[in-house]
């Protein structure tokens, strides 16, 4: 999909996806001060919201902890898309 396939979005070998641990019974409220972004405006800022990630994993890395960023700043690599190859069945 998009063009990075098999790049991202599948757990295999040679390929790079992000994992995301995801609670469903944990309630949390959007702010600007508690997600991780580099804005100072959420359109949904004050929203409580029922499920949310407990630990997300980027390239083999435990990026955020509960509700705690803990990766390397600027860690992230661009990559340029190419043609789409999205797996047969999607």
């Amino acid at each position: 999909m998009f063009g990075l396939f098999p790049r991202k979005g599948t757990i295999a070998v040679g390929s790079d996806a992000d994992i995301v641990v995801f609670d469903p019974d944990r309630s949390t409220t959007l702010s600007v001060k508690t997600l991780h972004m580099k804005v100072d405006y959420n359109p949904y800022e004050g929203r409580t919201v029922k499920g949310s990630p407990s630990t997300v994993i980027s390239n083999g890395e435990v990026i955020i902890d509960g509700d705690r960023f803990v990766g390397k700043k600027s860690a992230g690599r661009f990559l340029r898309r190419g043609p789409s190859q999205a797996p047969s069945g999607l």
